[in-house]
């Protein structure tokens, strides 16, 4: 990837105007635009988790996987189990952390939890976590994890 600054005194310098260019809207595109997005969000380390009878403030870094079971969101921290009804999706928007990666359509797992991964069947892999915590990492994104990953 290139990049270059152009200045332009017409633009003001606490807000900068970011244009990507490239021939088609890619992956790669894609993900610089969603990096740029949470740029200056706030992260405090700490998220509240809306349960059905509570909300709950849960550390971002104790939290080892997220994963989707009959509707329900299971946040598996490294001292409980926290059940909500957001969507994994929203859920992964508000962590805005690159250390959360989507492993299959129902789960995500915490890179800084990660202990092993082990080959499965017909492509896929088993991720081993902490606190003896397993997942399925789908085909479909073991390609994603293995570049988060550096390999």
């Amino acid at each position: 990837m290139r990049h270059k600054f152009e200045q332009n005194a017409e633009i003001d310098a606490d807000d900068p105007l970011v244009v990507v260019q490239a021939a088609e809207n890619s992956a790669t595109v894609a993900a610089i635009l969603a990096y740029l997005d949470k740029y200056q969000a706030p992260h405090t380390g700490i998220i509240p988790v809306k349960t059905p009878d509570r909300l709950v403030m849960v550390k971002t870094a104790a939290i080892i996987l997220a994963d989707v079971q009959h509707e329900t969101l299971l946040l598996y921290t490294t001292t409980e189990t926290v059940t909500t009804h957001e969507t994994l999706r929203h859920l992964l928007q508000r962590l805005g952390d690159d250390n959360f990666v989507q492993v299959s359509k129902h789960g995500a797992l915490n890179l800084d939890h990660l202990q092993s991964l082990e080959d499965s069947f017909s492509g896929n892999m088993t991720a081993i976590l902490t606190n003896k915590v397993k997942t399925a990492v789908s085909r479909k994104y073991v390609k994603a994890l293995m570049t988060q990953l550096g390999l």
